[in-house]
């Protein structure tokens, strides 16, 4: 069950990685106001426990819930793997979507489609969540998964690209070079940031697999079947974080490409 028409979507990660997500939902839906929060004080949740992150994500959609959005994503895939099915019983009446299960979906369009790689955090490639649900599609597919830990500071310092770059590119991916994929998986909201350099590092023959990408358009037809598509006048976008405001700014102008308003802690 959704709330109104006008009110915001939620989006909640542990920094500023669910950007990528947010980013893609205002392309897709420019007329939807959205409620970003991201837990800076808690960041990065990919090297806590399970029961750490099903806490922390049922405090982010409590908090989401009471400033009354009609959904949620969870734009993080460590807290996707490990904590939907739990704040999806929690608020049975609120619709809770994780960046998981859009892009699996979206690979069971693809049948030719065979080798897949998958990269995330520790604990999201450790949890399995990616393995499983594509052996559940397909029990043929081939998938090598690797957590690449270094991706995300290199993004948070806004190192898109260049020679240090390149050099931890190559020291997480060179396996799956020497082995050709058919499409790789970019299982962390960070990843997207990183996306020319790895498709670059491939040689351009990899299909890049985008979770903000397809969250976004899940997002979309999901409101849409629910009929509730924002068709009035919006409230204005507002960013909510833990900790450090200021530097939150500064890396999501970096992420979005502009000047961003309505940063509160709390």
């Amino acid at each position: 069950m959704l709330f109104s028409n006008h009110n915001p979507i939620g989006i909640f990660d542990s920094g500023v990685g669910g950007l990528t997500v947010f980013a893609e939902v205002k392309k897709l839906l420019p007329e939807e106001s959205v409620f970003y929060l991201g837990d800076t004080a808690r960041v990065p949740y990919g090297s806590k426990s399970v029961d750490v992150i099903r806490r922390y994500s049922l405090a982010n959609v409590s908090m989401l819930a009471a400033l009354g959005v009609k959904a949620v994503v969870i734009a993080c895939n460590t807290a996707s793997a490990v904590a939907l099915s739990f704040v999806q019983q929690c608020f049975p009446n609120l619709e809770i979507i994780g960046v998981i299960d859009p892009v699996v979906n979206y690979l069971r369009t693809r049948p030719e489609l065979k080798r897949i790689g998958v990269i995330g955090t520790n604990m999201t490639i450790a949890s399995k969540a990616y393995q499983n649900a594509l052996l559940k599609n397909d029990a043929e597919l081939d998938i090598v998964a690797k957590s690449c830990p270094l991706f995300v500071p290199l993004v948070e310092e806004g190192l898109f690209e260049g020679e240090i770059t390149e050099k931890i590119i190559d020291m997480y991916l060179s396996a799956m070079k020497a082995k050709p994929l058919d499409a790789l998986i970019l299982g962390c909201t960070h990843y997207p940031m990183l996306r020319k350099a790895v498709y670059d590092y491939f040689g351009g023959k990899v299909e890049i697999l985008d979770t903000a990408f397809h969250t976004a358009k899940k997002l979309a037809e999901v409101l849409t079947e629910n009929s509730a598509l924002n068709c009035g006048q919006k409230e204005p976008d507002r960013f909510f974080v833990t900790d450090s405001p200021d530097s939150f700014r500064l890396t999501a102008e970096l992420f979005l490409g502009r000047k961003i308003e309505n940063v509160f802690h709390v």
